[in-house]
């Protein structure tokens, strides 16, 4: 069964930085695009970022351009989620979550097939 694993969270003052992974263990992650989400106690789940198979990034969040960043390491089959000046606003549970085959980026959690356990980011002085 396909898994994937984030990791990276952590406690951070505010703007501090933090490097989110994404990996898929038993799974290629070379063909599929991967989304970052986030969610807040009491919030909606909310589309970070997303990348394609063939690296093409699309930004949901206006609250995150040109703070965060998407990639993807092909070689190590992971997706990164790099966040830099994070604000206590960006205090979530972060997960990454995959699109079937062929399927493209889009901010509808529903449409991802396949979620990590989350990783736990919290800013705070």
């Amino acid at each position: 069964q396909l898994q994937l694993v984030e990791s990276g969270g952590g406690l951070v003052q505010p703007g501090g930085s933090l490097r989110l992974s994404c990996v898929a263990p038993r799974f290629t992650l070379d063909y599929y695009a991967i989304g970052w989400f986030r969610q807040a106690p009491g919030k909606e789940r909310e589309g970070v970022s997303c990348i394609s198979s063939s690296g093409d990034i699309i930004n949901f969040a206006d609250s995150v351009k040109g703070r965060f960043t998407i990639s993807r390491d092909n070689a190590k089959n992971t997706v990164y989620l790099q966040m830099n000046s994070l604000k206590p606003e960006d205090t979530a549970m972060y997960y990454c979550a995959l699109l079937g085959y062929g399927r493209r980026c889009g901010v509808d959690p529903i449409a991802y097939d396949y979620w990590g356990q989350g990783t736990q980011v919290t800013v705070s002085s």
